[in-house]
């Protein structure tokens, strides 16, 4: 699918295949597509090229295209575009047909079913922001839809609540069954509801798969920085190795004299004491240590954030520790690689390894 606006490709040829009862989100910095591929979808904007199937039928290409109602969509946004007029009740039988006493039941289970029961009669101007989103998921799932797109739902809940409505609201999204493209930016959302994480940047979904995967083996450096800080050391391939103060990494088929960046994560540097100037032996596990001075540590309430500035090249390195560790500044240290938890990628390329 390609969606475009004054020249510039917004959504560049992304293809998509959601199941039922699985969750799929679609990650990505604020303007790389993914709420535009959303729309597109929905039937509220149109593609330029691409076709969109439900349940093996089509349902928009670039002339035919089903009314947005006629869809079989349900449909949650960031500020739940409840009808300030209308109840509790009523906002959740808007999308419905049927009987008066059809609708009646059908309301009342769903509102039962979000704990919302108590509140039937109330005004969405009555209701915390929390209660309003469980209201509009209601009013989303009451026509029982088979696709369920939700764009940044929970971006307006206090943090505290945040969680606990994340979680109650996957639970049922998994017991109706429905197919669900969830649009965040956040990565600890993605990685705590999708079944599968389609990470978007620049209009292309540049990798896809199991929150493990895409975490654990990301597809470039920006890949990996978009889930948690990184720690970037610079080397140059020869023979197939790139020689660092902290080892040898391995580069298998990379030219000789191609620079290389190794990525690796805060939580998986090593820390060890200086023992008069030297520090702690190399192991194939870890390699060989390198020495940095603190510069600044900090408790962050589950870790401890230590940056070291590295005596090889004056770089900045940071490592995070479980619990409380806060050594004074200017103390020195050696800090060794976790070797099957870095990643080495061609300066400015996409494909990586790792460098174990």
């Amino acid at each position: 699918m390609v969606r475009s606006y004054a020249g510039r490709r917004v959504v560049d040829d992304v293809s998509l295949a959601v199941m039922p009862g699985q969750v799929t989100c679609l990650l990505g910095p604020s303007g790389c597509g993914k709420s535009t591929t959303l729309r597109c979808i929905a039937g509220v904007d149109m593609q330029d090229s691409g076709e969109i199937y439900l349940d093996g039928e089509l349902i928009c290409d670039t002339v035919f295209r089903v009314p947005p109602e006629r869809r079989s969509i349900g449909l949650m946004f960031q500020d739940f575009a409840l009808f300030p007029h209308l109840t509790v009740a009523d906002n959740v039988a808007f999308g419905l047909s049927g009987s008066r006493a059809e609708k009646r039941a059908r309301v009342a289970q769903l509102l039962d079913r979000v704990d919302m029961a108590a509140h039937i009669d109330a005004h969405p101007h009555e209701l915390s922001g929390g209660e309003q989103q469980r209201v509009a998921l209601a009013r989303a799932l009451a026509p029982g839809p088979k696709v369920m797109l939700m764009d940044e739902p929970f971006s307006g809940l206090d943090n505290r609540l945040r969680d606990g409505i994340r979680d109650e609201t996957l639970e049922i999204l998994k017991e109706e069954g429905a197919a669900v493209l969830l649009v965040t930016h956040e990565p600890e959302e993605a990685m705590r509801m999708a079944d599968e994480i389609a990470l978007m940047r620049d209009g292309q979904v540049v990798q896809r798969g199991a929150p493990y995967n895409v975490y654990n083996a990301p597809a470039d450096k920006a890949a990996a920085a978009f889930f948690s800080d990184i720690n970037v050391i610079p080397g140059v391939v020869h023979g197939a190795l790139t020689d660092t103060p902290f080892g040898q990494f391995l580069a298998p088929g990379v030219p000789d004299g191609t620079a290389v960046e190794i990525v690796i994560r805060p939580q998986h540097l090593k820390i060890d004491f200086d023992r008069e100037g030297r520090g702690p032996l190399p192991t194939a596990k870890d390699g060989v240590a390198a020495r940095g001075v603190v510069q600044r540590a900090r408790f962050m309430g589950k870790e401890s954030l230590v940056e070291f500035r590295m005596d090889h090249d004056l770089s900045i390195l940071k490592a995070t520790v479980p619990n409380v560790f806060l050594p004074k500044p200017g103390t020195a240290m050696w800090l060794t690689i976790r070797r099957d938890r870095c990643f080495v990628y061609p300066e400015g390329g996409v494909r990586g390894w790792t460098g174990g």
